[in-house]
């Protein structure tokens, strides 16, 4: 207690002492022109303060200089804080000054008391302006009591052009780490930043990336690893002319949940000496491809057409998968009016059934889409790369037509309800307005993409829908190499790539 109270002393004796300047009894020269051409200004340097031989936290500081009188002159400090606690404006005033080689030196002296807190304190300071520089020194004699107590305040500061910047801000704030963080920083207007990161995830040492307002400095600095585990980190932004300082809380502000896919590992399928065997992505509790379904494709007797999903060794990150779509006129899936066979991956299951696959329409119901999912999503992101096919096959009323037609792909999540684990939507209704489906995740631009291409898609949920817990869904996450292919239209060989399929929910 003792302690805390000698240090709200030592700051009404700081203030105090500005109003108690020593005068020169002597008749210095005319120094206008000096403290016009030299001294005054405005300085920034570095507060610092010692109690009892302890070093107390550091501040920056700005101290503006005007002249007095011709001989004197008046220090000023703005928005003054010592050890975190606001002061206020504060001024030394009057402050003769004594020529000293290049310097100029200026002395005070007062006592201050302190009836609240029963203090008396003796006051000397001692300053100096020289090429540019300030200094000045607090010398405080303090009685607790029977207590002395000694405290020193030092002051070093340079002289500023007047060309320094005056703002203290964050302008960005993120971070790299996007297989931690969900959600990037958000400054708020109580100087708050807020993320959200992975459930689980170690968040002890993340490096942020920081912005701030031009000539500013921030500590820690951007670059610096933090540890964001036991609470908000502070960063202090100090303004270039050390007028101006704000300081930020930068915490966690919640959890979320990431249902991802590398596609970096596949499992081999072998159907057998007559059929060519092809990969599924893993794992295939989760992941399916309609590969089962083309192996009518791929009767080793018949000239092979290719599987539509396959590996592509130089994905975004490691492996992708390659969605290819298959032309498929001349094989026995042209018996059913299916010709073209697009390439897709989806959550879900194949249920491959040879006899209904011949059959119109039957294609569409071996694809079951979707996944039991608990969490609320927000977010579907991932990477892609497509080029469309030619010649466009469009089905028109049984009959295959190639058309002029540019092909476009097609990347969704869906978000459907359920009353049962083993009740699905498939191939004829993923697309409708079915009144199970309560939220979609849609990318609009299908064109052509020569390049990895990143998205990231909200949930937009139908009107009058929202989440509740209490429900059971399924999640539909849907790629596909010809956006119209569940009606057997598209291009032959259009090209989707795919990789770091990623939702994220809470």
């Amino acid at each position: 207690m003792k302690k805390r109270l000698f240090y709200l002393f030592a700051l009404i004796c700081s203030m105090s002492l500005f109003v108690a300047c020593s005068d020169d009894d002597s008749t210095p020269a005319d120094y206008s022109q000096v403290i016009q051409d030299e001294i005054a200004g405005g300085y920034k340097g570095e507060l610092k303060v010692n109690v009892m031989g302890q070093d107390m936290p550091s501040a920056y500081q700005k101290i503006m200089v005007e002249k007095a009188s011709t001989t004197a002159i008046n220090l000023f400090i703005t928005d003054f804080a010592f050890m975190g606690i606001p002061v206020g404006d504060v001024e030394l005033l009057n402050c003769e000054l004594t020529p000293n080689g290049n310097a100029y030196t200026f002395t005070g002296t007062t006592t201050v008391k302190v009836e609240v807190a029963g203090l008396d304190a003796d006051v000397e300071a001692q300053g100096s302006v020289a090429n540019g520089t300030l200094s000045l020194n607090l010398n405080i004699k303090a009685m607790l009591g029977s207590m002395e107590q000694d405290v020193k305040v030092t002051f070093a500061g340079t002289k500023l052009t007047g060309t320094e910047k005056t703002e203290a801000d964050i302008l960005t704030f993120t971070f790299d780490n996007t297989d931690v963080v969900t959600e990037q920083p958000v400054i708020n207007d109580d100087n708050t930043i807020t993320f959200k990161v992975v459930e689980g995830a170690d968040i002890t040492a993340l490096v942020p990336t920081i912005t701030v307002s031009e000539g500013a400095t921030v500590t820690p600095a951007t670059g610096v690893a933090q540890d964001f585990s036991g609470g908000p980190v502070t960063y202090t932004v100090v303004s270039e002319d050390y007028g101006k300082t704000k300081t930020y809380q930068v915490s966690v502000s919640g959890l979320q949940n990431v249902l991802s896919f590398s596609f970096d590992e596949w499992e081999m399928v072998d159907l057998g000496e007559d059929y060519e065997s092809y990969y599924s992505p893993l794992p295939l509790n989760l992941l399916a491809t309609p590969n089962e379904g083309a192996q009518l494709l791929n009767y080793k007797a018949n000239p092979l057409v290719g599987y539509p999903v396959v590996i592509e060794e130089n994905g975004y990150e490691g492996k992708a998968a390659k969605l290819v779509t298959r032309d498929a006129r001349n094989t026995m899936a042209a018996w059913a009016k299916a010709y073209i066979t697009a390439g897709s991956v989806f959550t879900g299951s194949f249920e491959y059934d040879p006899l209904a696959a011949l059959l119109p329409g039957g294609a569409l119901k071996m694809t079951h889409f979707g996944v039991v999912y608990d969490k609320k999503p927000l977010r579907f992101k991932g990477v892609y790369k497509y080029a469309p096919g030619t010649p466009f096959i469009r089905t028109v009323e049984g009959v295959a037509t190639e058309t002029e037609e540019v092909d476009e792909c097609a990347i969704q999540a869906v978000l459907y309800t359920i009353t049962t684990a083993d009740e699905t939507l498939d191939g004829s209704n993923i697309d409708s307005d079915d009144e199970r489906i309560v939220a979609r995740a849609r990318l609009e631009d299908g064109t052509a993409k020569s390049e990895w291409t990143e998205f990231d898609l909200n949930f937009t949920w139908k009107d009058g829908s929202t989440y509740d817990a209490e429900k059971t869904y399924k999640l539909a996450i849907i790629c596909s190499s010809s956006k119209d292919g569940a009606n057997f239209n598209g291009a032959a060989n259009s090209t989707l790539i795919v990789d770091n399929l990623e939702v994220i929910g809470e």
